[in-house]
């Protein structure tokens, strides 16, 4: 019993004396409850919208500031006519746009009803379904309040119009997302692991004593994952195409050269991990920390960032899958061109000089 509970002791101690294994015990499950809870919220919060008020009436207005007021929507613009709205969907900067035709309160009085027009992004359905539903509740409400003071009821009708994705198929959210979640993993976790096995069994030694540059030798190891991430890329849209009814919309070149370019960030960004990891196990640890679940999590893949509290909302900003999510969405549903995603496309290209630079720094001809 006396060498059991020694043994036992030791095992404590190894466990205890190891960092990494304690991150794994305590770290992981408190981050992951902090972060499921934080991110995985039904309500919405924050909501960009656009206010196109024919009317300005005392109706259109009071309906426009109980909106505001609810702490669910956030006025981005007050639009002046019809013609920006798309210009404003299509440069993602609202969720919304709420239109007010004209005479509003004289038609609700003449006539007992009036319209008013709800036009939303549905190139994440399941965030315009709850944007829409939380806009019906407040005219609900007070419509409710109104015909309260009225002799005759009056009926407010809310027309909706889901933009880019008229049936809310939730294959136009996920085929995006998927995506990036794809290319992430085959580009960067893939080409990490291959460039640490290396260093792990030795064999990266023999190759750097090698005629090849050490950069010919990355170069020679990142290159049959390029060319398996572009593949993949290709397949993921010919299937969101072809299967899922997932339109293309926008320039076929932009597509393809914003996946290259992601792809390359992958790359570098697998690379700088392999500098920064000695063995398979370290390597696969911070790729899940890094790049798996963010993407999963912080990218707007699956739930809206805007939803997240502030701090979250800035961890999402430095998640490359974000921004090239965006990208996606924008040029397959809206049809958008470079003019409309290049702060994006900037920060892909600001992300892959620091990557680069970083990995540059870190990297040591001769292994320690």
């Amino acid at each position: 019993m006396k060498e059991f509970l020694g043994f036992v002791k030791k095992e404590f101690l190894h466990i205890f004396r190891d960092p990494r294994t304690l991150v794994v015990l305590f770290g992981l499950p408190v981050a992951q409850i902090l972060i499921f809870g934080f991110v995985i919220r039904n309500e919405i919060q924050d909501v960009r919208i656009a206010i196109l008020d024919k009317s300005k009436d005392p109706v259109s207005v009071e309906i426009t500031a109980r909106l505001l007021a609810s702490g669910f929507f956030r006025l981005e613009k007050q639009l002046s006519s019809v013609s920006e709205i798309e210009n404003i969907f299509k440069a993602g900067r609202v969720r919304e746009v709420v239109i007010f035709e004209d005479h509003f309160a004289e038609k609700l009085q003449r006539e007992n009803n009036a319209d008013l027009q709800i036009l939303a992004d549905a190139s994440d359905p399941n965030s315009a379904r709850m944007i829409v539903s939380y806009t019906q509740g407040i005219v609900a409400v007070y419509l409710k309040e109104l015909n309260r003071n009225f002799q005759m009821p009056v009926m407010i009708e809310p027309r909706v119009r889901m933009m880019y994705n008229t049936d809310l198929k939730s294959a136009f959210m996920f085929v995006p997302g998927t995506m990036a979640l794809v290319l992430t993993l085959v580009s960067a976790m893939m080409t990490c692991l291959t460039i640490v096995r290396e260093k792990e069994t030795g064999t990266m030694e023999a190759l750097l004593v090698s005629p090849l540059r050490p950069a010919q030798i990355i170069a020679g190891k990142v290159t049959p994952y390029i060319l398996l991430s572009c593949i993949n890329a290709i397949v993921i849209i010919l299937l969101g195409y072809f299967i899922f009814r997932l339109p293309i919309r926008g320039s076929l070149l932009l597509l393809f050269a914003e996946t290259i370019l992601f792809i390359t960030l992958a790359l570098s960004l697998g690379i700088m991990i392999s500098t920064m990891s000695k063995s398979q196990l370290v390597a696969m640890f911070i790729s899940a920390f890094a790049l798996l679940l963010p993407t999963l999590l912080l990218s707007g893949f699956i739930f809206p960032v805007e939803n997240m509290p502030e701090i979250l909302q800035w961890l999402c900003a430095i998640m490359p899958p974000k921004y090239f999510i965006t990208i996606i969405r924008s040029v397959m549903l809206k049809g958008t061109g470079i003019l409309e995603v290049w702060k994006e496309t900037l920060v892909l290209v600001a992300m892959l000089t620091t990557f680069i630079t970083i990995s540059a720094i870190r990297f040591k001809v001769r292994l320690q």
